[in-house]
């Protein structure tokens, strides 16, 4: 790696030089704009709106636009006066706990490495801050703007972190936080146990950009003159669902099955909370459960037997005393 910044972090009264390197690097797979006829690259000139010529680029210098339409015209030299007092240096202002921080503020990290000099008070404060549990707080000067930055330890070396300022993070101000949605206790536990399956141990590694390995394989094929193919796993997209109850728990049991887990009947989902609330797991009123009458009907009918029974026994004894007596 090459730095891009070389500084010192100011914390207290001690100095420790450093180096500044990117973190990070996009993988995204880079294309040039070509003549599509004969493959010759495109190319861009740098002319000039008012005069019509071509301009070098020493000539071409910043320009900021009034409400006016009148444009300022700003020189290195302008940029130079400013009054940017972290031109050379990481400046501690403050350490906080790193969940007091709102990861919407972050915009691109980078690695410190210690220069010769700097390597045991780099030292010092990188064990004194992960002995703290917190991260710091700084302020530093990169191309020629004034960042706020947090820093923290990442696998014994210093992480620089430039944030976005306060007046940079737009308000979420959309419609639907107006509205009044009820939400089901049925449905947030349901949702609740799809969280749950689906919860474990974060492990980058298992993750990869789909998109890129499937346009690899299109570059790849065109080298080769192969027939380009649609690339395995590449899914259909689903339609929409309605039944919002039904898709939590198609999820979770997909989810369960995934980790081998067993699934639970469904059954006793539906019914679960149905007695209280007097709903189905749909919304709908539960339907009441009717008793069934065969059996009071067999109980019935077993009865007017036996009464028949007894009243023809009676008939036939009065019918002898008649004979008898005459």
């Amino acid at each position: 790696m090459r730095s891009i910044w070389k500084g010192a972090i100011s914390f207290g009264l001690v100095t420790i030089p450093v180096k500044l390197y990117s973190a990070t690097e996009q993988r995204d797979v880079s294309f040039n704009q070509v003549h599509r006829e004969d493959a010759g690259r495109i190319r861009y000139r740098r002319m000039c709106t008012v005069c019509g010529n071509e301009v070098p680029y020493s000539d071409i210098a910043k320009g900021y636009e009034l409400p006016s339409g009148e444009v300022v015209v700003l020189t290195d030299e302008d940029f130079a006066d400013l009054p940017l007092s972290t031109s050379r240096a990481i400046e501690v202002l403050e350490f906080v706990p790193l969940e007091h921080v709102d990861p919407i503020f972050f915009a691109r990290s980078y690695y410190l490495e210690p220069d010769t000099t700097g390597l045991k008070p780099y030292v010092l404060l990188r064990e004194a801050l992960e002995e703290s549990g917190k991260i710091a707080i700084v302020k530093l000067a990169l191309r020629q703007r004034e960042s706020l930055a947090t820093l923290r330890v990442r696998d014994g070396v210093f992480v620089l972190e430039t944030m976005l300022w306060p007046d940079e993070i737009r308000e979420a101000d959309f419609e639907f936080l107006q509205e009044d949605v009820d939400v089901r206790p049925q449905e947030l536990k349901m949702a609740g146990s799809l969280i749950d399956s689906m919860s474990g141990e974060f492990q980058p590694d298992q993750y990869h950009d789909a998109y890129r390995e499937a346009l690899e394989q299109v570059i790849e094929a065109k080298v080769e003159g192969r027939e380009v193919v649609q690339p395995e796993g590449v899914a259909e997209e689903e339609g929409a669902v309605v039944d919002l109850m039904a898709a939590l728990r198609a999820s979770v049991e997909a989810a369960k099955k995934g980790r081998g887990e067993a699934v639970e009947s469904p059954e006793s989902d539906q019914t679960e909370g149905a007695g209280e609330t007097g709903e189905g797991p749909s919304g709908k009123p539960a339907a009441k459960r009717k008793t069934p009458a065969r059996k009071a009907s067999t109980r019935k009918t077993s009865a007017r037997k036996t009464a028949a029974g007894e009243g023809s026994e009676r008939s036939s004894s009065e019918r002898r005393k008649a004979r008898e007596s005459a």
